[in-house]
């Protein structure tokens, strides 16, 4: 009797202290959308994608067009911001000094699309987001070249990569970021960075991370299984789940 005593008593230790064990709280991005210039109408399916992505990958998603979220005690609870589709100037200069303490910090910054077309009088941002915004032609096809597949968002394309996108060129690009893939300008009419056009990078930048994807105009972007794994990619380095192989 007493043996079994025993054991009922260390099943019950076992458990409380298996109770006790709390999970760890999932990781948390922030989707922030806001636009003071041009408003592409693929924002609110980019945010219902990427939000399908955290549930579907164990990652909490919170979506904005407020600044006033960008302060210290709120940008705390992110492992990655996410600008997606922004237009124009978004942050005051309070604003900016908590995104880059928030960066100094640790923390990841992701940029679809439009985030280069942001922020044109702040120097810096430049420098975290790899370039800004020249211009475009009409929304065409082309061919992508994949050049490192050493990195989560690249790992799973095929080394030529050949989608329907409205394509940027760039200006004002940071020599320091590594980039990933390169748009063929031969393969489409409008392009104006000659043979060293990027389309995609990353680079860890003042203690941070940062990825950045021109791709995502397209509405039909988000139903594309090549591009939705390379947006995934890019989040889960951003958050810092992934690292670079």
């Amino acid at each position: 009797m007493k043996t079994i005593t025993a054991v009922m008593t260390l099943l019950l230790a076992f458990s409380l202290c298996a109770q006790a064990v709390k999970k760890p709280k999932p990781k948390r991005v922030l989707v922030f959308s806001k636009t003071t210039g041009y408003r592409h109408d693929c924002i609110p399916i980019a945010k219902a994608t990427i939000m399908q992505l955290g549930k579907e990958n164990g990652f909490d998603v919170d979506t904005t067009e407020d600044a006033a979220l960008f302060n210290t005690a709120n940008l705390k609870k992110y492992a990655a911001v996410i600008f997606s589709c922004t237009t124009g100037d978004v942050l005051d200069s309070t604003q900016q000094v908590a995104f880059q303490q928030y960066i100094h910090q640790g923390g990841g910054w992701m940029g679809i699309h439009a985030a280069t077309d942001t922020e044109y009088g702040w120097p810096w941002y430049n420098k975290l987001a790899g370039a800004w915004f020249l211009d475009h032609p009409k929304q065409q096809q082309a061919t992508l070249h994949v050049i490192d597949h050493h990195h989560p968002a690249t790992q799973h394309l095929p080394d030529d990569w050949i989608r329907k996108d409205e394509w940027y060129s760039f200006k004002d690009l940071n020599p320091d970021v590594h980039v990933l893939i390169k748009i063929d300008e031969s393969t489409y009419q409008g392009g104006k960075n000659g043979g060293n056009h990027p389309m995609c990078w990353y680079h860890t930048f003042e203690g941070g991370r940062a990825f950045y994807t021109a791709m995502g105009h397209t509405k039909e972007s988000y139903s594309d299984p090549l591009y939705l794994k390379h947006l995934l990619g890019g989040i889960q380095y951003t958050m810092g789940i992934k690292n670079v192989n």
